[in-house]
């Protein structure tokens, strides 16, 4: 099976100076796209060049039909909300909802029912994953026309998500990670990578931007660029220890070896290749995350408390990402707060009594 590309159109060659640039060209249109493929720059201008081409030749309204779902997505585009996400955020979010504005953009947003938007699902169907997604960004796109008033519902909401097998990306073990620093050692940017993710849970698009900028006294201080929540962490003994060996006049602590800052998907193709050389094919940048969650969860964190670590802004989220804690041992810490007294000697005479509570009232339908 081909494997799709991840930026269709776009195509390498060397100017003048020798230096790799790319270049979007697709029936006759062509536009610049600049050295750095896969930065935050790059993803701009490719989405730039994108419209370009299907809008090209068209002015003002003439571009998208009013009221039609093209016309409504074009105008999501222009939401603060959607402004307001990180680069390669709204990369993605194109991603998904381009093929239903592409297959359905003519259709008047008015009389799109939810059987429509279940018909749109369905054809995802082998991928559930994707399919709620879609699902995802099909509610903020039709929230934004109940916010327009051009519809009085939203025929996403009234759907359901498909069921998912899988928890998601793999959440990193104690022995993956006693694995990786193995055969990356310290100093290495591998190890200051993994071990900044580690102990900050900072998602891919925020780790990159963290820099000494953000450290503030004995804490890193951030906002997270998909919600928006600020987060503030004390800084582990074990990350002050890594981030000695990052200069202070770095721009950022994961910088290229040029100077510049490091994209998202440059990283996550380096943690690729970093997992590759320690034999751990099923972790991931993201899976990272999901240990700092996890590993809290285990140390007896309160899901309010991990949240505030790793950002989320629902109790739903943190639950999710700490489903692989150990749960044998929280039981058991759990029991042991329930049985014990506070001058740790053990009581379990009047257990029945924290369950239960006696009625001097008979139970209806009793058998006698």
């Amino acid at each position: 099976m081909k494997k799709r590309r991840q930026f269709p159109y776009a195509t390498p060659y060397t100017d003048r100076h020798g230096r790799r640039r790319w270049r979007f060209r697709k029936g006759g249109f062509s536009a610049e796209l600049g050295t750095d493929y896969g930065s935050d720059e790059f993803i701009r201008r490719y989405e730039a060049a994108l419209e370009g081409y299907r809008t090209r030749g068209l002015v003002g309204a003439a571009r998208t039909v009013p009221g039609s779902f093209s016309a409504l997505v074009a105008s999501w585009y222009q939401t603060p909300g959607f402004r307001a996400l990180a680069a390669s955020t709204q990369h993605n979010y194109r991603r998904i909802i381009e093929p239903v504005r592409e297959a359905h953009g003519e259709k008047p947003v008015r009389l799109m029912a939810r059987r429509h938007v279940q018909n749109i699902l369905a054809a995802k169907a082998d991928t559930p994953a994707a399919a709620n997604n879609l699902r995802k960004r099909l509610i903020q796109v039709l929230d934004h026309a109940v916010e327009l008033e051009w519809r009085a519902d939203n025929p996403a909401r009234r759907t359901k998500p498909y069921r998912l097998e899988s928890t998601g990306h793999h959440t990193w073990q104690e022995g993956e990670i006693a694995r990786f620093f193995e055969v990356h050692q310290a100093g290495t940017l591998a190890h200051r990578a993994v071990t900044l993710m580690l102990y900050t849970g900072a998602a891919r698009v925020d780790v990159v931007a963290l820099g000494w900028q953000n450290l503030k006294g004995d804490r890193i201080e951030y906002r997270r660029s998909k919600t928006g929540s600020a987060v503030s962490i004390p800084v582990h003994p074990d990350l002050a220890e890594a981030l000695e060996t990052c200069p202070r006049h770095a721009l950022t602590f994961l910088e290229t070896a040029r100077g510049a800052s490091r994209s998202p998907r440059g990283l996550g193709n380096l943690m690729r290749e970093w997992c590759d050389a320690a034999d751990l094919p099923l972790c991931s940048a993201h899976g990272l995350r999901k240990a700092c969650a996890r590993r809290l969860a285990e140390a007896g964190a309160s899901a309010h408390e991990i949240g505030a670590v790793t950002g989320h802004k629902t109790l739903a989220e943190v639950q999710r990402y700490t489903a692989e804690a150990d749960r044998d041992g929280l039981a058991d810490a759990a029991f042991e707060k329930l049985i014990a007294r506070p001058n740790g000697e053990q009581n379990v005479v009047n257990l029945a009594q924290r369950f239960a509570k006696s009625s001097r009232k008979p139970m209806k339908g009793k058998e006698k």
